[in-house]
């Protein structure tokens, strides 16, 4: 028997089985007792339909197409060997330099863990002691003179920390656990570094809008060492796995959903960042956390972008371009531009079209388990430009064709809550969403007195029998 289940690829790292039954509540409560009340049990996946309609129908039996996929309510972060080393990734703001040299001091001395940070770190003028001052400005002057303190904890801990540099080194099996310090850049950054499996992801919300950065860094001592000790809930987060083929390349043959069934990407041979993240888009395909555009560039033509799902032709985008967003990234570029925001939990493909020359031409929810094939029309005046998270500009000419399916490593991202509270409270903080002033209530009597009509009064006078 074929069968799907959803695991963590990571060494160190798994999901707590809380299994509650893959059977839903709707089907229970046809066979159960006649006045019997069944509660649904607290679940994200949807409940399984009843298979069988009406006295003669059902669906039929496949076996080689069951699926077990897990509640995502129930996805809670474990450990299975203690983790040993941290990747800190922080914005590039003077305002963070105090809370990450804090953090990194406490994971070092406190933790006995080793930490891992970019080497631009390294060169930040404000952690150096050797900078010419005075070929720097005056303001530039007095912040290196105001985080002199900061910069002396940080000098007496760079021995200790390793480095590494984005596009040169593998971090593939290297990184046990990432902490992000910044807005939801930072996480975006650490999904780019990682094109395989990712390590546990504990964003804290250091930037502008944190709507991925579900954490505060007052008290991260005792927030990260719940996470160590493994009391964390977790969010998969998807991701689409995107490969651009060149006109006159040879395709090689391949079948996405018998990949996803055995828990494989296809030519993944090349683990973690490689020399060149356009090679990845050829060869192996690159893994995007929120969207991938193509747009008409600067080109002062519409685009003309055809759509295939699964090999079928779908329809044609007129318009400024096109947004292939998976959850997470519907809160993105993809709500700028009228689509529905969608929980990270539910599987699903968006796709939204950018300033379309169609008044019916509305945003779609696709499955996440089909392939989208996305290729400038023949007729086309244009080319388009197509670029990965906001990274990897390049050209999509006629006769190229871009790949986009949904990839089985997602980024599992820590909650501080869990993943409905997290997400809705992003809503509100981060985005404001539905916010307006209060209507307010009327008096039902005063209400109806206020129209003067007979028909009210005799309305009046039933209610009071009626209370009488």
């Amino acid at each position: 028997m074929l069968c799907l289940t959803l695991v963590m690829q990571h060494p160190k790292l798994r999901l707590a089985s809380l299994h509650t039954g893959s059977q839903g509540p709707e089907a229970k409560a046809l066979a159960a007792p006649e006045g019997r009340i069944l509660r649904r049990t607290r679940s994200l996946n949807a409940p399984s339909p009843f298979q069988q309609f009406g006295p003669c129908g059902r669906i039929m039996k496949n076996s080689a197409m069951v699926m077990q996929i897990q509640d995502p309510a129930s996805q809670r972060l474990t450990w299975y060997k203690p983790p040993l080393t941290v990747l800190v990734i922080k914005k590039k703001d003077s305002q963070v330099l105090l809370p990450f040299v804090q953090l990194v001091e406490w994971l070092v001395q406190e933790k006995n863990m080793v930490v891992w940070v970019e080497s631009a770190v390294l060169e930040d003028k404000l952690l150096r002691n050797d900078v010419k001052l005075e070929q720097e400005s005056a303001k530039f002057r007095q912040v290196h003179e105001y985080y002199s303190s900061v910069r002396s904890r940080f000098l007496a801990l760079r021995e200790r920390l390793v480095t590494f540099k984005d596009g040169r080194d593998d971090l593939t099996d290297r990184i046990d656990f990432i902490v992000c310090l910044g807005g939801d850049g930072t996480l975006l950054y650490a999904s780019q570094l990682f094109q395989q499996s990712v390590p546990p992801v504990m964003a804290f919300y250091l930037g502008s809008l944190g709507f991925l950065t579900p954490f505060q860094c007052d008290n991260f001592q005792e927030q990260v060492t719940n996470v160590l000790e493994g009391h964390a809930a977790l969010t998969l987060r998807s991701r689409l796995r995107c490969c651009l083929h060149r006109k006159g390349e040879r395709r090689k043959p391949s079948n996405n959903l018998q990949r996803l069934y055995n828990g494989v990407e296809a030519n993944s041979s090349t683990k973690g960042s490689s020399n060149s993240n356009n090679n990845l888009v050829y060869n192996d395909g690159i893994l995007v956390l929120n969207e991938v555009v193509i747009n008409r560039g600067p080109s002062p033509y519409l685009s003309n972008i055809d759509i295939f799902l699964d090999g079928k032709y779908i329809t044609s985008v007129q318009g400024d371009g096109l947004i292939v967003s998976t959850p997470t990234g519907s809160t993105a570029y993809a709500a700028a531009a009228g689509a529905s925001m969608i929980h990270p939990s539910v599987p699903a493909i968006l796709v939204t079209p950018i300033c379309p020359h169609s008044l019916s031409f509305r945003p779609i929810v696709v499955p996440a388990g089909v392939e989208l094939k996305i290729s400038i029309s023949p007729d086309s005046r244009n080319t388009s430009r197509v670029s990965f998270d906001g990274r990897n500009d390049l050209e999509l000419s006629h006769g190229d064709s871009l790949r986009v399916t949904t990839s089985i490593y997602p980024v599992p991202s820590i909650c501080a809550q869990d993943q409905i509270s997290d997400w809705f409270d992003s809503l509100a903080e981060g985005l404001h969403w539905n916010v307006r002033k209060r209507q307010k209530c009327l008096d039902e009597l005063s209400d109806l007195t206020a129209s003067g009509s007979e028909e009210t009064f005799d309305e009046i006078d039933n209610l009071k029998i009626y209370d009488a």
